[in-house]
């Protein structure tokens, strides 16, 4: 079915939302639990799938749903329907700190590969199902598992990376990133993994043993900070998991907490 057509606007630099506006009867379709805030006369309602073939049969959701279990996100998803007979607005939230993208699928041929986490919220008609890495390299290494989630369809969709987001147009030409920074590409772009270099450069150069190879035509969008990275960051200087304390910048450091007790 074609997609709604919504308008939106987004607030904030480092932890964002994104504001959608709702003509009467429009509906837009979300992750569990990324709703921010809404106004009276949207509605909202639990769906087994996204709602982009109405016609689709029970046995057809129950699959929809299983795929979308194997990319470990949760087998409904919300739906926001404005039921007043005026626009009305609701608002979805960042889950961490980066920055929220909006995309017209119909500019970009219709299709989205990104994160299997990246996805926050679309307007209605839009296919929200996985991608299969074909390769096994890159499905081994390649940071996200042979699982991708893709977004179908001509609307506008919102996906969320971490830190700050790089686009990268490319003209039948390569680029070789870190797997981790990989946030989203467009069709047109073949996706592998290689070896970074030598032994003592995979061993001992501080980036990895692989790196993400994409060559082709299309859109690329890399993200400055992964989630991964900033979880192994917050844990490594969190005491209470077993990490080291730094002493929240004082110039007694460890001392200054003894003589605190």
């Amino acid at each position: 079915m074609p997609s709604h057509e919504i308008d939106y606007e987004i607030f904030g630099d480092d932890m964002q939302i994104v504001e959608v506006e709702l003509d009467p009867q429009e509906t837009v379709v979300a992750e569990a639990g990324a709703m921010n805030y809404m106004e009276d006369d949207i509605q909202f309602e639990a769906k087994m799938g996204d709602g982009s073939a109405p016609e689709q049969g029970f046995m057809g959701k129950v699959f929809s749903a299983g795929k979308r279990m194997m990319t470990g996100e949760s087998i409904f998803m919300t739906h926001f329907t404005n039921h007043g007979q005026t626009k009305r607005r609701v608002a979805f939230a960042a889950p961490y700190p980066g920055k929220i993208i909006p995309i017209d699928l119909a500019s970009i041929g219709g299709t989205l590969i990104c994160q299997k986490d990246a996805f926050l919220c679309a307007a209605l008609g839009t296919e929200i199902s996985i991608a299969f890495q074909k390769s096994l390299g890159a499905g081994f290494f390649g940071g996200e598992g042979f699982i991708l989630q893709k977004l179908s369809g001509d609307g506008k969709a919102f996906f969320h990376v971490g830190g700050t987001v790089i686009k990268k147009e490319l003209n039948n030409s390569t680029l070789r990133v870190d797997t981790g920074c990989l946030a989203a590409f467009s069709t047109g772009i073949n996706y592998d993994i290689e070896s970074s270099g030598g032994l003592k450069s995979m061993f001992f150069g501080g980036e990895g043993m692989f790196l993400a190879t994409l060559s082709g035509t299309g859109t690329v969008y890399l993200q400055s900070l992964p989630f991964s990275r900033l979880a192994d960051r917050v844990l490594a200087n969190a005491p209470s998991a077993g990490g080291s304390s730094t002493g929240e910048g004082s110039v007694l450091g460890g001392l200054g907490n003894l003589l605190g007790d």
